[in-house]
């Protein structure tokens, strides 16, 4: 009888799937030049920043992409803020837009408001621009995570995001990760945030259905050790 076992993706591939992040308040231009320094070093799919910290000046041939955050971190813009914010953000170099949802209209199940709030943003940014649609999945109900991510199919969106990292209920989970697969059935990536912090912490949400990982700590996560984490611009509970 043949045993099935599972390998676990080498560092080198889950870099290729972070989005290498630093959204601290005190950010400054230089951490954001450490920022994509590091990141061409680690090989990571991006870096993402504050809107106000473009346009970021990434090195020729790295294939370095950018992205940016849009209502964030509360979600409580009014949509056609969202929308004006992402479109800067575009115009200024993003590729990609990490944007927040109204999660109080998700907690209600207004989730007619939450698609039209989406459909607002995808209509400013089209593709190919990516969208990534943040529903704050740890301070929402199983229930409502599916309305939420249903929402985000209807409106077009390209990926499903479980957090900001700076919600006090807590960032990615692993149930969360396969409830938002589940329900997007491959039609979205799902992208799992806020405390992925070690190599485990990622193959984990990887198997549960990440497609894409929102990481501060990337050296660290990636073997860089502690220590390269914490003197990293990058550095938070993102």
């Amino acid at each position: 009888m043949l045993l099935m076992t599972t390998t676990p993706l080498p560092s080198a591939e889950i870099a290729r799937l972070i989005d290498h992040t630093l959204l601290k308040p005190e950010a400054t231009v230089a951490d954001v030049e450490a920022l994509v320094a590091e990141a061409v070093d680690l090989g990571t799919y991006s870096v993402c920043v504050s809107p106000s910290m473009l346009p970021v000046a990434i090195p020729e041939g790295s294939g370095l992409k950018v992205a940016a955050v849009c209502g964030f971190p509360s979600g409580k813009h009014t949509s056609a803020i969202k929308a004006a914010e992402a479109a800067e953000s575009v115009a200024r170099g993003a590729d990609e837009i990490d944007m927040v949802i109204d999660v109080g209209a998700a907690k209600a199940g207004s989730f007619d408001a939450v698609e039209a709030d989406i459909a607002a943003v995808r209509r400013a940014v089209p593709a190919p621009t990516v969208l990534k649609v943040i529903i704050e999945a740890a301070a929402l109900t199983d229930d409502e995570i599916v309305g939420a991510c249903r929402a985000a199919v209807a409106a077009g969106a390209d990926f499903v995001k479980t957090s900001t990292g700076f919600h006090p209920a807590g960032g990615a989970s692993v149930h969360a990760v396969e409830l938002m697969a589940r329900t997007v059935e491959g039609r979205l990536g799902v992208k799992a945030s806020g405390g992925v912090r070690t190599i485990e912490d990622a193959r984990a949400h990887v198997a549960a259905g990440a497609t894409r990982l929102g990481v501060s700590g990337s050296a660290a996560l990636l073997g860089g050790g502690a220590s390269a984490g914490a003197s990293s611009p990058a550095g938070s509970s993102y």
